[in-house]
């Protein structure tokens, strides 16, 4: 096996492409990319839809997921599973964002995505869609006041030195998934694919257990590097919530109505 960390094939666009054509042949990425293949999976970036890691776990592991998951080999992709990013938390360098009124006017680097876009101009942000690799330097320059990703991208992103103020808005959780070209899934034996399988799964439980680690590791190290870290009380979450319900409902339409309901279905028994 040969890797190719940190975007050296290409972006992720680039890199399903390649994976459909079968000249990459395995890769992990944010599973709300697979929109264009799957229109269903931007159902994973709606905001605060999960409460804990776990929940996402239950609902992705299910029923719920591997429908999505069995959606995308018509589209010459196979999932084998979903891996952890964690949640997605908001940095900026102009205050700190302990309530929701503190986000106004702040022009905030999204990901190119309708969701994400709608999600922080509701928050009253000004969002500004920007591809990755560019959001360091326009932080750097004051182009944009902040942006918005896990701890660990975050740290290993070093925005710690271009950010001032973390607030843990936990906002949106993004399962990563899985993916083989199927070009390659259709070239293995039966016993081959059960083999990759089970090495799927096992991997899948070391990954999400090493991730969960290092998110914590990450937060300390931020805060050692001087950020100052706001928790949102629950009252303040529930507002956050409040602000952001017109953007599922907006989003829901074209997500599939049907969708929705069997994710919200699924968390349901979930929480039970």
């Amino acid at each position: 096996m040969r890797l190719f960390p940190g975007g050296t094939l290409g972006g992720d666009l680039q890199t399903v492409s390649a994976l459909q054509g079968g000249t990459v042949e395995m890769t992990v990425l944010n599973a709300g990319i697979l929109t264009a293949q799957v229109r269903e999976f931007a159902v994973f970036d709606f905001p605060f839809l999960f409460a804990t890691p776990q929940e996402a776990d239950a609902v992705t592991d299910g029923p719920f997921g591997k429908s999505l998951l069995a959606k995308l080999e018509e589209k010459n992709l196979v999932g084998l599973g979903y891996w952890d990013l964690g949640f997605r938390n908001l940095t900026n360098n102009r205050r700190p964002v302990a309530k929701v009124e503190d986000i106004a006017g702040l022009k905030i680097r999204v990901i190119q995505s309708p969701i994400y876009i709608d999600l922080f101009n509701a928050l009253g942000a000004n969002a500004t869609p920007m591809p990755f690799p560019e959001v360091y330097t326009a932080l750097e320059q004051k182009a944009i006041d902040g942006q918005e990703n896990p701890e660990t991208t975050i740290y290993a992103s070093k925005f710690h030195e271009v950010q001032k103020h973390l607030t843990l808005t936990r906002h949106v959780y993004n399962p990563q998934a899985l993916l083989v070209s199927k070009r390659l899934w259709d070239s293995l034996s039966a016993d081959e694919r059960r083999i990759f399988n089970e090495a799927a799964a096992e991997a899948t439980r070391f990954q999400r257990e090493l991730s969960r680690q290092q998110a914590g590791v990450a937060l300390e190290n931020l805060r050692k590097a001087g950020m100052q870290v706001t928790e949102l009380s629950a009252a303040e979450l529930g507002r956050f919530r409040e602000k952001v319900k017109p953007v599922i409902d907006k989003h829901t339409q074209s997500v599939g109505a049907d969708t929705v309901a069997a994710l919200n279905a699924e968390l349901a028994k979930v929480r039970r």
